[in-house]
């Protein structure tokens, strides 16, 4: 399996890094290795002391697909869940200065905590609200309408350059709110307002 994460999805999110917004879907890719599961706890890496967190909704692709259409994108998957997208914010600013790739900030170990996964049939997808609680205290609301992407333009634009297979995940976006954590933090995630991903810094 793959991971497939999208950037500057939400325009708030590209204000506040003061990004330029993009006119077509950001992509990169985190390895299998990046991949923490069952509220595992998250080791914070000696390399960087601004770990942020990026908060997004997930797709879980359930069948092989490559070039496809808009229309038929919802075939592609039945289950989505939440994902943290964690990024070594002061190694990543240092890479873009040199103009080198960044996937070392990205991709690094446990670098993409991922949700349970829920039928995608027991939500509006087009009016998803997720939040995330760090230590108790809200840092980060969105609501699907704000994308600036939806999922199933995502689907065919990533599918036009990767194979989609069976378990790959595509992380969405983030809105506004990214932050540092810091080791002993516990951070809840909300799909609604069902608590689906939990778990903390060490």
């Amino acid at each position: 399996m793959k991971i497939i994460a999208i950037g500057r999805n939400y325009a708030d999110h590209v204000a506040e890094l003061k990004n330029e917004r993009p006119d077509e879907p950001v992509v990169f890719l985190k390895p299998d290795t990046a991949l923490l599961r069952n509220n595992a706890p998250f080791f914070h890496p000696s390399f960087s002391e601004d770990i942020h967190h990026e908060l997004e909704v997930v797709l879980k692709i359930d069948r092989e697909g490559k070039f496809i259409e808009p229309q038929f994108a919802p075939k592609y998957f039945s289950e989505i869940g939440l994902g943290i997208d964690f990024t070594a914010r002061d190694l990543q600013s240092k890479l873009k200065s040199k103009g080198l790739p960044w996937e070392k900030a990205k991709a690094f170990n446990g670098s993409a905590p991922v949700s349970s996964f829920h039928a995608k049939e027991k939500y509006n997808l087009d009016n998803l609200n997720f939040h995330l609680l760090v230590n108790g205290e809200e840092r980060q609301r969105g609501n699907t309408h704000q994308m600036m992407f939806g999922f199933n333009e995502l689907i065919a634009h990533v599918s036009q350059y990767f194979t989609l297979k069976k378990g790959d995940l595509i992380f969405t976006g983030t809105p506004a709110g990214v932050g540092k954590v810091a080791i002993g933090d516990h951070l809840e995630c909300f799909l609604e307002d069902e608590l689906i991903l939990d778990f903390h810094v060490k």
